[in-house]
């Protein structure tokens, strides 16, 4: 059993043994919102990604959405065929069990469970974007085409 939370450092050997092509940036000061990110970055919200997991009927689903967009519960359940009632957000404690990083630093790739991943289409209109790099001081570079290749993501729109 691996321990949680990990670090940018674990992180970035994942991403070394996986072959993907991303690049990690330490920032100087805290990025744990898409604003902060934003500005340390000195990029448009939109071109953040956030990383959610989301629990339908308790199986969990990760969802990348370009740092404006609002995810839409009612989106979810249509997708996945239930009431909106039975798309949760899940806690922090969840968040860190199965991708092994802390809310506010969960990266879109490498995580210690693999779950099913929704990809916002919105993250198309950019040639890079930047998600969590395991910890709220990390930032992770990496194309949407990459990302959806090694996420196996099934595009949507959010």
């Amino acid at each position: 059993m691996t321990d949680y939370p990990l670090t940018p450092a674990d992180l970035a050997a994942a991403i070394a043994r996986a072959g993907i092509a991303a690049e990690l940036a330490p920032m100087t000061v805290e990025t744990p919102t898409v604003p902060a990110a934003a500005a340390a970055l000195g990029v448009r919200p939109a071109q953040i990604i956030k990383t959610l997991l989301f629990l339908v009927h308790d199986a969990p689903v990760l969802v990348i959405a370009s740092g404006d967009t609002l995810v839409d519960r009612r989106v979810l359940a249509d997708r996945f065929g239930v009431g909106k009632k039975q798309i949760k957000l899940a806690d922090a404690e969840t968040v860190s069990r199965l991708t092994g990083y802390p809310v506010g630093g969960v990266p879109p790739v490498c995580h210690l469970t693999p779950v099913p991943v929704l990809l916002d289409r919105a993250v198309l209109a950019w040639d890079v974007v930047y998600g969590g790099g395991g910890d709220d001081r990390t930032l992770l570079r990496i194309t949407p085409g990459e990302l959806a290749r090694v996420t196996g993501a099934e595009w949507v729109e959010l």
